[in-house]
């Protein structure tokens, strides 16, 4: 449950995770350590903190995404760029099995903290460092962000309609992926680690290469046959029909029929059995060659019916559908609020909120919400002072001078 203490063991107690990245990637692939159990501690700059706290919508001047990005992170706000700032670093390192970047590279190198500065220090440490485009090559020195992934990667060129532009995404698509993939590295690095020697590696993920993946076998369409694949809106060149179709009070849903056997359900309970004894109905992409045809068989179907009435009819078939929801809808979903998909956390600025919930659910080691995003160097003492041993009269002075926060 969301913002209740778990008494089940957590699942990543005992890793102590650095998150010195910003805006989006590094700090997701945090935000996922810290839900399963890390303790993980945000180092930010003390006056600016992440660039993540302004994204978005706000509350009362409060950043919404913030509070879920944020959530399960200790803040403290401490300026790398002086040098008792970097040698407070140094220390917490010591401490540390994961921390995780996303500077230029080269940046951590000029302050005297790049891979091998951290190793001498840690070698049990697990160094995922994420940039746009990777730590070497001739684009590394280039700004990488989601929207050039997006791009360069295939996903822009096979999103839209076949008569318009490359679409890119209304969300941060590329660095979710790569926050998800970040998290999936960081414990195959972690579990390398307990089954060889002890030591930990150094991690090179860039933006570009996770979204690549997502993309799916157009490389290998265009290395193999010669075929690019181009844009088909909403339509498969693998099956049909597979489409948005809009109901008659005005919803819209979506249907897959991957399946040959789903096909035949859809065909049925719109009333045209007669095209499942067609040879090309066989395969999908026989159908997808006739799908102006099933196309038009099911948008007239669904189009004198509602959209509960659609659902209820392809449910009661076996046949694929879902809402095309809006995010108010998706709260009121029977499915998402059984599984707590969106739970609700409680926070100390915004009384309780709603938040989409821990990626999976473990039967021994469960995920949870153990608190929201809190500001800017709100753990500064507990982590400097009382783990660290800094005294209360150096913590001042360095708050003074805008090392601390």
């Amino acid at each position: 449950m969301g913002g209740q203490e778990s008494r089940s063991r957590r699942a990543l107690d005992g890793v102590r995770v650095l998150d010195v990245s910003t805006i989006l990637a590094g700090p997701l692939t945090c935000q996922i350590l810290g839900d399963f159990g890390a303790d993980v501690i945000k180092v930010e700059h003390p006056r600016h903190g992440d660039g993540m706290r302004g994204h978005g919508l706000s509350k009362d001047g409060i950043g919404l995404w913030w509070k879920m990005i944020g959530r399960n992170k200790r803040t403290v706000g401490l300026y790398l760029g002086d040098p008792e700032g970097q040698e407070i670093f140094r220390e917490l390192v010591r401490t540390a099995d994961v921390v995780v970047e996303n500077f230029r590279p080269g940046t951590l190198e000029r302050w005297g903290l790049g891979w091998a500065d951290l190793r001498a220090l840690n070698p049990a440490l697990v160094l995922l460092r994420v940039t746009g485009f990777g730590q070497t090559g001739p684009y590394a020195a280039r700004p990488g962000f989601g929207t050039l992934a997006e791009s360069m990667s295939g996903f822009a060129h096979l999103t839209g309609a076949p008569d318009g532009p490359p679409m890119l995404p209304a969300f941060g698509l590329a660095d979710s992926i790569a926050g998800i993939a970040g998290a999936a590295a960081v414990l195959t690095a972690l579990y390398a680690r307990a089954t060889g020697d002890g030591t930990g590696q150094e991690i090179d993920l860039d933006i570009l290469e996770p979204i690549m993946t997502a993309v799916g076998p157009s490389v290998i369409y265009v290395d193999q046959l010669g075929v690019v694949q181009q844009r088909t809106g909403n339509r498969s060149l693998n099956n049909a029909p597979r489409n948005t179709y809009r109901t008659s009070d005005g919803h819209w849903v979506a249907i897959s029929t991957s399946a040959t056997s789903i096909a035949e359900r859809v065909l049925t309970l719109v009333g045209h059995a007669e095209v499942i004894g067609e040879e090309w109905f066989a395969t999908g992409a026989g159908r997808a060659r006739h799908a102006d045809l099933l196309d038009g068989y099911v948008a007239d179907w669904i189009g004198v019916r509602t959209r509960v009435e659609v659902i209820d009819s392809f449910t009661a078939a076996g046949a694929a559908v879902a809402p095309v929801y809006a995010p108010d809808e998706l709260l009121a979903d029977p499915q998402v609020r059984a599984l707590d998909m969106i739970t609700q956390v409680p926070d100390p600025d915004l009384g309780h909120i709603r938040m989409q919930n821990v990626l999976f659910r473990m039967s021994d080691t469960p995920g949870e919400i153990r608190f929201t995003g809190r500001g800017v160097g709100a753990d500064t003492d507990e982590v400097l002072g009382d783990e660290l041993g800094i005294g209360a009269e150096r913590l001042a002075e360095l708050r003074d001078r805008g090392v601390l926060r």
